[in-house]
């Protein structure tokens, strides 16, 4: 089989979100019809709706470790409230992402642009929305924005990369991720996305070289280590595959993404963007 087909049996995990709707609320026997008022009473005092406000920016901090639905309906209330606050539409474009709701977070960012053109977050943003939608040749324009601004900012050139490699550019995709890790040395999301591209090109022993070195970073999570099970057990290493996997996940999903393995180490078809969307969503 080949690398490209092989490499990318990925280890892509679904977590199923339920929301529950609020509990119905028990039967109430009828209130007791009332006399109408008398004709010269005076109308019932009502008490107004609470105002809507602005958050604070504790409340703000708080939303922020919600949910990525709750964050959405957080931010999204704030939005409605001021169509203006930049902030507030950056961080519900990126609960929408979250909740793989890329389109939205895309428009939503560029609503964003619309107030503030030259806002950082927004770029930012805009750009992993399309990335995380697949649309990495729409990420360029926002990440050489960025890149103009600030070109010793790691985090742009490692999108760069990712962005470059979603346009077959494997040459540019190389060399803005070197160039990253000449910012930030050791950095393990940067050293992923390097070692999957090789991956993909067929040399699966520098990748995994460099997982290992990306999994030994103090920063480095639970993605980078599947990453490096994927390839390890691509190379059919199975027994450090296995135990890198289970080190991480509950029994039923590492007992599923080892069953996928050994399925692409036998040779069934996978594609390259099954992997690469499990790893943008890490960057």
């Amino acid at each position: 089989m080949t690398c490209r087909n092989l490499a990318l049996a990925a280890t892509a995990m679904v977590l199923a979100m339920a929301v529950y709707g609020p509990a119905a609320a028990k039967d109430e026997a009828p209130a007791p019809a009332q006399a109408p008022p008398a004709a010269n009473a005076a109308p019932a005092a009502q008490t107004p709706p609470a105002p809507r406000r602005k958050a604070t920016p504790e409340e703000r901090t708080e939303a922020e470790r919600m949910d990525p639905l709750a964050r959405a309906a957080f931010w999204a209330n704030q939005v409605d409230i001021d169509g203006r606050d930049v902030e507030a539409g950056v961080r519900l474009a990126a609960a929408l992402r979250a909740l793989g709701r890329n389109e939205e977070a895309a428009a939503g960012a560029r609503r964003v642009l619309v107030v503030d053109p030259d806002n950082a977050d927004a770029l930012m943003e805009l750009a992993r929305d399309d990335l995380a939608a697949g649309q990495g040749f729409y990420a360029i324009e926002p990440l050489n924005r960025l890149k103009a601004k600030d070109a010793t900012d790691w985090r742009v050139l490692s999108l760069l990369g990712v962005a470059f490699d979603q346009t077959s550019r494997d040459a540019e995709a190389e060399a803005a991720w070197r160039e990253a890790l000449g910012l930030s040395p050791d950095n393990p999301a940067v050293l992923s996305n390097l070692a999957l591209h090789l991956a993909a090109k067929g040399d699966a022993a520098q990748a995994e070289s460099l997982l290992r070195k990306a999994a030994a970073q103090p920063g480095a999570g639970l993605q980078v280590r599947q990453n490096l099970a994927l390839v390890l057990g691509l190379e059919g290493k199975f027994a450090e595959a296995e135990a890198l996997t289970r080190q991480d996940l509950p029994p039923d999903m590492a007992a599923n993404n080892l069953a996928y393995l050994h399925a692409a180490a036998a040779g069934s078809t996978r594609t390259w963007q099954a992997l690469q969307s499990a790893q943008q969503a890490a960057n």
